[in-house]
């Protein structure tokens, strides 16, 4: 699904015009990409939590020349689903 779908399944499911529910979504967007890159946490109850992580200074390797390089520090946005999430993508038993 893309973001013109998820816009058509919201207008749908909220009963408001495609260009209200893209509005709304753009808004809520802009304000997690905003709330995370200056380093909140914004947590939605049952869906899962955004956050920024510091991934530290680690050590790789070129993959044509098999090289040691040093890969720098820096940070990362980061999505922890929440527990009801997790439960409807992947159901207790089932296997």
């Amino acid at each position: 699904m893309n973001k013109g779908e998820l816009v058509d399944a919201v207008a749908e499911r909220a009963n408001v015009t495609k260009k209200q529910a893209d509005a709304v979504l753009s808004a809520a967007l802009d304000s997690i990409v905003d709330a995370v890159s200056t380093g909140d946490k914004v947590t939605l109850v049952g869906f899962g939590s955004f956050e920024r992580r510091d991934r530290k200074e680690r050590e790789g390797r070129n993959p044509k020349t098999n090289e040691k390089m040093s890969i720098p520090a820096t940070r990362v946005p980061a999505f922890s689903p929440g527990k009801l999430f997790r439960e409807k993508v992947a159901p207790k038993g089932d296997d």
